[in-house]
C-alpha cells in the first residue's frame, strides 16, 4: 500500500472521500459471496474489505495535523475495545449467557461514552442512518429492545408523518425480528429467487 500510493497516480489522487462508495461496494460484493455460498468467492471479497481498511489507514498516515493514524493504531484500538467489553473473558466478570454479554456491552459502551465527555447515551448511539432502511428498522428495533423501550412506540400507524405502507414496512421488519430472521436478508433471498425465476423464463422464451 505505500508503494501503491506514491508510485501509481491512482491511488496516489485518493481520498477518505473519494474511497467511501468502495468501502460500501466490497461490502456488499461480501455479502452476495456469502449468501451464494463459494467460500473462493467469499475470501476474496474480505480481501478486497480489508484493502479499504489498509487504504483509509494509509490515507491517514500521511496527516501531520495530529489526526493521523497507522493500520498498527486501528489494529490496536479493534483490540483494545475487545478486551474491554468482554470482562467476561478478560477480566473476572461471570455471565449467565449472551443476552447478559449484550447487556454488559452496552453498559460499558455507554460509560465509554460519558467518560469521553459525550452527550447523554441513547439506545440508538451510533446507529448508521444511511444504511438500507430494512436493516436500519431492524437495528433500531433490536437496540429498543435491549434498552427495554415500550412496544407500542413502534405502532407507527398513526405517526402524521408517516404512510401507511411505511407503518407497515416497519411493523413486518418487526415481525422478523420476533421470528429470529434479519429482515435485510430475508428480503434480499427473495430478491434473489425472484431474479432467479426471470432469468429461468427469460432462457425459456429464448428456446
Amino acid at each position: 500500500m505505500d508503494r501503491l500510493r506514491t508510485e501509481c497516480p491512482w491511488d496516489a489522487k485518493q481520498t477518505h472521500a473519494t474511497l467511501a462508495p468502495y468501502l460500501l461496494e466490497e461490502s456488499y460484493e461480501a455479502i452476495d459471496a456469502l449468501e451464494s455460498g463459494d467460500q473462493a468467492a467469499l475470501r476474496e471479497e474480505l480481501g478486497d474489505v480489508l484493502l479499504q481498511v489498509a487504504f483509509h489507514a494509509r490515507v491517514a498516515a500521511e496527516r501531520t495535523d495530529g489526526t493521523g493514524y497507522t493500520i498498527d493504531d486501528v489494529a490496536d484500538g479493534i483490540v483494545a475495545k475487545l478486551v474491554r467489553r468482554h470482562p467476561h473473558v478478560f477480566a473476572d466478570v461471570t455471565v449467565s449467557g449472551a443476552d447478559e454479554v449484550k447487556r454488559n456491552w452496552d453498559s460499558i459502551k455507554a460509560e465509554e461514552r460519558e467518560s469521553r465527555g459525550g452527550p447523554p447515551a441513547s439506545a440508538f448511539d451510533g446507529v448508521p442512518l444511511g444504511q438500507p432502511a430494512l436493516a436500519l428498522a431492524a437495528q433500531l428495533r433490536r437496540r429498543a429492545e435491549r434498552a427495554g423501550v415500550p412496544d407500542e412506540l413502534a405502532d407507527l400507524q398513526t405517526a402524521a408523518d408517516v404512510s401507511d405502507i411505511g407503518a407497515e414496512l416497519f411493523a413486518l421488519a418487526a415481525r422478523a425480528r420476533a421470528a429470529g430472521l434479519d429482515p435485510e436478508l430475508e428480503l434480499r433471498s427473495a430478491a434473489r429467487a425472484y431474479r432467479d425465476r426471470v432469468i429461468a423464463w427469460e432462457r425459456e422464451q429464448r428456446a
